[in-house]
């Protein structure tokens, strides 16, 4: 798809990282052989360890670059997000619905007919929800605006990449077009 930036790389890390996982799976076999008598495992070993260990320097390099080198489009991703009606929060929106006593089994039908609604006819869901008499008298009102809040949703996006990268602040987009 020639409006792909890195797809080759993309199909490569994800192909190769089942062959990594694979490997996991023979050393796992090769555990319960340790206390045995034999060097059946050893075999096996001689080959997925320094293939799986060369295997995930290379991968580990080509994520790292795949990354520096990301374009981020932050105006398109909200577009994106809000071309769905709001369908992004349904899952908020019947967790809260649980939180105010509704079975969850319920709450999964009541946000379920709502969001195929509004997928169908390209309505937004917090309207549909916010007409639904049966939610808004379980849910207040600022509870629900708060289901379709994307800034909630984010709130802890950044406590997120200081952990991932091990305390160090997030970096912002290297680059935008």
């Amino acid at each position: 798809m020639p409006h792909k930036r890195n797809p080759v790389t993309s199909e490569q890390i994800s192909g190769l990282a089942r062959v990594v996982r694979s490997n996991a799976q023979a050393g796992f076999e090769n555990v319960t052989l340790w206390h045995e008598r034999d060097i059946s495992h050893s075999s096996a070993e001689r080959v997925i360890i320094p293939d799986s260990t060369t295997l995930v320097d290379y991968l580990l390099q080509k994520t790292t670059n795949l990354i520096d080198t990301m374009f981020v489009y932050p105006q398109r991703m909200k577009a994106n997000l809000e071309s769905t009606g709001g369908l992004v929060f349904s899952g908020q929106l019947l967790l809260d619905l649980v939180e105010n006593g509704v079975s969850r089994e319920e709450a999964y039908r009541t946000v379920q007919i709502h969001a195929m609604h509004a997928w169908r006819e390209g309505l937004n869901l917090r309207d549909l929800v916010l007409k639904d008499k049966a939610i808004t008298s379980r849910v207040p009102r600022a509870q629900i605006e708060r289901a379709f809040d994307l800034k909630r949703q984010l709130r802890n996006i950044d406590k997120i990449f200081a952990r991932v990268f091990k305390g160090s602040t997030p970096k912002k987009t290297k680059r935008k077009r």
